[in-house]
């Protein structure tokens, strides 16, 4: 908690806490669970990175166009972050007021996640089995459909003999 400046000066503290923000907004529960379900994740992910960069920029007294310069976005969307008129303002404002609190310590954080993890990989397997199960199904009825089409082909043959016999 020491280590992580709440209260940034120069800028080794915004980058120590802007890393922190996202990263400790990264392993909560609740944004993995919903960056699992979201389609669109690396905007999403992108979008905590900017709130994450605006709202210590913000802690260290910037203003407003000198944040959005230099995160390369619009002045709206820093003041939209800061003012958490948006999903990931809120998020990382939350767990900013987490942090000034002591209810979260990056290295726990980083631990609890290590659980989350294994989660995760261990249902990333289950889903590479079978995807590759589904992947020998297909080839399975590929063969099969291959099969039939040369048998459909034997019997248009045999049908066309008979009807060219009559």
């Amino acid at each position: 908690m020491a280590e992580v400046p709440v209260k940034p000066v120069g800028r080794q503290d915004i980058h120590k806490l802007e890393t922190y923000l996202l990263i400790g907004t990264l392993l909560r529960k609740d944004v993995i669970e919903r960056i699992k379900n979201a389609e669109d994740r690396l905007t999403w992910i992108d979008s905590l990175a900017v709130a994450a960069g605006a709202l210590a920029r913000g802690k260290a007294g910037m203003p407003v166009t000198e944040i959005a310069e230099e995160l390369g976005r619009s002045e709206a969307t820093i003041r939209n972050h800061l003012n958490k008129k948006t999903e990931a303002g809120k998020l990382v404002s939350e767990t900013y007021e987490m942090l000034v609190k002591g209810q979260i310590d990056p290295v726990a954080a980083v631990l609890s996640a290590a659980g989350d993890i294994e989660e995760f990989k261990e249902e990333l397997d289950r889903v590479v089995r079978e995807r590759d199960e589904l992947k020998e199904r297909v080839r399975e009825l590929e063969e099969e459909g291959r099969r039939l089409r040369e048998k459909l082909e034997v019997v248009k043959s045999k049908l066309s003999e008979i009807l060219s016999s009559i």
